[in-house]
């Protein structure tokens, strides 16, 4: 099995089904409250674990109860915690979720712990890192730290995903060290400050990326699929047909899958495919963590599909 080292944020999701989303200044009544364990970093963390992965998560929660519940949850999905810290002072990630009865979501975060994800914590895994087949990286923590993560991933010769999410203004000396930069569309149209509205916008969104350095961008783009982009060619990858109830977590599902895949030898074409099919089981279940599959669950699907 490949090792994958995962750096980033953990967050209690705390989820309202709603008819619909509201409009600003809106209420809308009739919704069904439930709490989840998410957090981009620890949702990534899970994914690649349930996918059969060998996973260390560096991450940060507060000396809280949501904290608590978040490690046991981390530790009981199979995950390693070496690196990752309890903050005695600074309380644990929260994000405010919204799903609608199609499955889209709105989403506010109050990052917390996360964002006292340093330097410094980041080093003090170096051994970790330097077991590691693949590094994943997410943008919920502070853009110094990422720069960080970035440097010694390169330093140390391992693959580096990024997921640009949140978004935010990426350095350019971040992403030239990026091997494979997974934005869905709205990010991939503000970190390029071009128009996705069309395939061909899209293709030359993601060259503008190339050209600083990333070795490869893939566009995911929820129930029509996802586009692949490199120097040398691009290639489609259509989702799988499924009943969709709950969209949160599933790029989230689709990182943590890619990494497992490349840091077992697959292309990333092959990857790729792995992830859009365990990426599209996620979203037919609740909640983030709660919805990702079993290694066994997206192996039985691939075969489903060539038999």
């Amino acid at each position: 099995m490949g090792k994958v080292v995962v750096i980033g944020s953990t967050n209690v999701d705390l989820v309202v089904q709603a008819p619909k989303l509201p409009s600003p200044g809106e209420s809308v009544l009739g919704g069904i409250f439930k709490q989840f364990h998410g957090g981009k970093g620890a949702n990534q963390a899970v994914a690649a674990s349930c996918a059969g992965g060998v996973v260390e998560f560096v991450g940060r929660v507060g000396n809280d109860t949501y904290g608590e519940e978040a490690k046991r949850s981390l530790v009981e999905s199979g995950v390693q915690l070496t690196h990752f810290v309890v903050d005695p002072e600074i309380p644990t990630g929260i994000a405010l979720i919204i799903v609608d009865a199609a499955g889209e979501n709105q989403i506010a975060v109050a990052w917390g712990a996360n964002g006292a994800i340093s330097n410094s914590q980041v080093e003090e895994s170096l051994s970790i890192l330097e077991s590691s087949d693949v590094i994943l990286a997410q943008l919920e923590m502070p853009v110094e730290t990422v720069e960080r993560v970035a440097e010694l991933s390169h330093r140390l010769g391992k693959v580096l995903i990024l997921n640009p999410a949140p978004v935010q203004a990426i350095p350019d000396s971040v992403l030239s060290q990026v091997d494979v930069l997974t934005p869905n569309l709205g990010e991939l149209q503000e970190l390029s400050g071009l128009s996705t509205d069309s395939l061909e916008g899209i293709e030359k969104a993601a060259k503008l990326l190339l050209a600083k350095g990333c070795g490869a961008v893939v566009v995911t783009q929820g129930s029509e699929g996802c586009l692949a982009v490199t120097l040398e060619e691009s290639w489609w990858v259509q989702a799988i047909s499924v009943d969709v109830r709950d969209t949160v977590g599933a790029g989230d599902c689709f990182s943590g899958n890619l990494a497992v895949a490349m840091s077992e030898g697959l292309s990333l074409r092959d990857g790729i495919k792995w992830a859009t099919v365990a990426a599209g089981l996620s979203v037919t279940r609740l909640g983030a963590q709660a919805s990702m599959p079993t290694r066994s669950e997206i192996e039985d699907y691939l075969r489903g599909e060539t038999s």
